[in-house]
């Protein structure tokens, strides 16, 4: 008969063991208080977290013993039924610390965001794993993209802008099942596009009122994107030439007109540079009948626009308490009592971990409180002062080695249906660890969302545990039918 207990990966477990044993040290380090008489004090949030250990554990144990065949029958069911849940709680939670995403089961609270994860990777994988899909058509660009994009815009309503943004690492499965590395390229670059204009936004270019550097800058940049496109995609050198010259031609004419004549704004030549190359490269797209130039061409007119919306974009669309956050990440603006205090904090108590760090129990930024959310949002700070730099790159190299096991078992599934949730399994955790991370150290905004198996929490540990052991199940099924 098959054993499952034996046929589960063994080290994608001992790694989640590690990091939830860790973890768990770590709230109770983050939270303890005079009056805990010990880690397992149900009163306070060690003790609490033990008991969704427990209830992960259990959940597991259920998953691994689950018919193999309900797996693979459920997930359009369970997307249905935490669609109309998200849409639920948008209308009937409590505000809470400006977000409406907890509902409230018997003493507990949960967050059906946490759960839409694991359920919006099952359906993807179901909906790919069909024998006849093929990601190449729009058809199926389409299907997938609204499946990514409704649970996620049904969050952004619940004003947990965090747990929206991780529906993006679906783009990493997404790629390795075929999507060109075009279209998370352009994403890149609307990113760098967005950081560069608003960045520069505030500077007058050569002292003209009015004349952005920031919008000169994007466009630049746009330009320069656009010669790569054209260089990698479409790679002719009298055209590349060709453009590659005209702004040093256009720039050498109308330099000394600026110095010489009259002080205008710099933006419209930048402006009529790229209208110039546009319209360039669609000539060529009909001359020629290449779609290439057509992207091209359709891109610097896109980037025009964007570039354009951006300030629009941030002033009007962003809230006021994400546009400081911006703000303070690009070096706009410096507020460490405000709404920069958090990560000041949390940078005060990694940096006095030094290389060692204080010890188990004995970080005083930690005991005195001094960073909100410690032992949520911001556990990773805890680690560093404690554990210092070795257990702070100790906890990542576990969490690296977690992630590489991931892949590897990913690679050797015998189904699109496993892989693709597999890579989606890689996707979730790996963005929770990056942005976690990068918003304790300010390399990226604050957006509130959890370390997994490391911040306080039942619904995120659930979650998480749910979203692994439904992986190493699945991976359970393919040596089971390998045995048959």
């Amino acid at each position: 008969s098959f054993n499952v207990i034996q046929a589960l990966d063994k080290w994608a477990v001992f790694f989640y063991i590690v990091l939830v044993v860790f973890g768990w040290m770590n709230i109770y380090g983050a939270s303890v208080s005079e009056d805990q008489t010990s880690i397992l004090d149900m009163n306070y949030r060690s003790g609490m977290q033990f008991v969704w250990m427990g209830i992960s554990f259990g959940m597991a144990l259920v998953i691994l013993f689950t018919d193999s065949r309900l797996i693979t029958a459920v997930p359009y069911l369970l997307y249905g039924l935490i669609v109309l849940l998200l849409i639920v709680t948008v209308f009937v939670a409590e505000d809470i610390k400006g977000s409406r995403s907890w509902l409230p089961l018997g003493p507990f609270k949960f967050q059906p965001a946490e759960f839409s994860k694991f359920i919006t990777a099952l359906a993807l994988a179901k909906v790919m794993g069909h024998p006849q899909f093929r990601l190449k058509s729009l058809q199926s660009y389409a299907i997938v993209a609204s499946m990514i994009l409704l649970p996620m815009l049904i969050i952004v309503a619940q004003s947990e802008t965090g747990s929206a943004l991780v529906f993006l690492s679906f783009v990493f499965m997404l790629y390795r099942e075929g999507l060109p590395g075009l279209i998370p390229a352009l994403g890149f670059c609307a990113i760098v596009l967005f950081v560069v204009v608003l960045r520069f936004s505030v500077i007058d270019l050569f002292g003209v009122e009015g004349s952005s550097m920031g919008l000169f800058l994007g466009l630049l940049l746009a330009y320069i994107i656009m010669l790569i496109f054209l260089r990698v995609y479409q790679y002719d050198k009298k055209h590349l030439l060709v453009l590659s010259l005209a702004p040093i031609g256009i720039f050498a004419l109308t330099l000394p007109i600026f110095k010489l004549v009259v002080r205008f704004n710099f933006v419209y030549v930048m402006i009529a540079i790229v209208v110039l190359a546009a319209v360039y490269m669609l000539v060529l797209a009909y001359l020629k009948w290449r779609r290439t130039y057509l992207f091209i061409g359709l891109f610097l007119l896109g980037s025009l626009g964007y570039c354009f919306s951006i300030e629009y974009i941030f002033d009007e669309v962003l809230q006021s308490h994400q546009q400081k956050r911006i703000h303070l990440l690009l070096g706009m603006a410096d507020d460490p009592t405000g709404i920069g205090y958090n990560t000041n904090q949390a940078r005060i108590a990694i940096g006095s971990g030094g290389f060692w760090g204080k010890g188990f129990l004995q970080g005083t930024q930690t005991k005195l409180k001094y960073v909100p959310e410690q032992d949520t949002d911001f556990i990773f700070c805890t680690v560093g002062e404690e554990w210092g730099f070795v257990g702070s790159v100790g906890m990542l190299l576990v969490y690296l080695l977690f992630l590489f096991r991931l892949i590897t078992i990913a690679e050797r599934q015998d189904t699109r249906f496993a892989r693709v949730y597999g890579y989606g399994v890689v996707g979730i955790f790996a963005i929770h660890l990056f942005i976690n991370v990068g918003m304790v150290l300010g390399l990226v905004p604050v957006i509130g969302i959890p370390l997994p198996f490391f911040s306080y929490g039942g619904s995120s540990f659930l979650s998480f545990t749910i979203l692994l052991f439904l992986f190493l199940k699945i991976d359970t099924m393919r040596i089971e039918r390998v045995r048959n």
